[in-house]
């Protein structure tokens, strides 16, 4: 894991920690990452809840309630689809914020309008979702760490918005 990814979970812990709300993950082509990077913080258990992996379009609909009509039309790799993971997740693990990362990591994937390297990030609260899009292509493993650190990122300064 990169030194600046312990470096924002541990400016995110400071602010969980001050305001006493939870996290929660759902990642796809990520796999895990962004949750990785958060509990590597001494201390995230108390804040930190847990994630949905959500490789497939299945678990995407039955755990994160993403719309099988939004997917079927545009793929899960879309804002909207990024938006209803962040709701879902916040739901389903019953926290108060939650990070959400749905894309084409590579090698192989893409979509018409969403090639390879298109990662689609959110993060927010059930009521106020913030979401950014990846749109390189520097291979898989680049890819999914440039998603998890700008997860981080994004998540942090939604943070410090929240709380003012």
């Amino acid at each position: 894991m990169e030194f600046e990814n312990k470096v924002l979970s541990k400016e995110i812990q400071m602010l969980l920690y001050e305001t006493g709300k939870s996290l929660s993950t759902a990642e796809s082509c990520t796999g895990g990452l962004i949750a990785e990077s958060i509990i590597a913080a001494p201390g995230s258990s108390q804040y930190f809840k847990g994630s949905i992996v959500s490789y497939v379009d299945e678990v995407k609909e039955r755990l994160l309630g993403v719309d099988p009509e939004l997917m079927r039309e545009k793929s899960a790799v879309c804002e909207e689809a990024a938006i209803q993971m962040v709701r879902g997740a916040c739901k389903t693990l019953n926290t108060d914020y939650a990070i959400a990362a749905t894309g084409f990591a590579g090698p192989g994937g893409g979509a018409p309008g969403a090639p390879v390297g298109t990662i689609w990030l959110a993060c927010g609260t059930p009521d106020n979702v913030i979401t950014f899009k990846l749109s390189e292509d520097n291979g898989r493993d680049r890819n999914q760490q440039a998603a998890a650190y700008k997860a981080l990122q994004m998540f942090l300064k939604f943070l410090k918005g929240d709380k003012e």
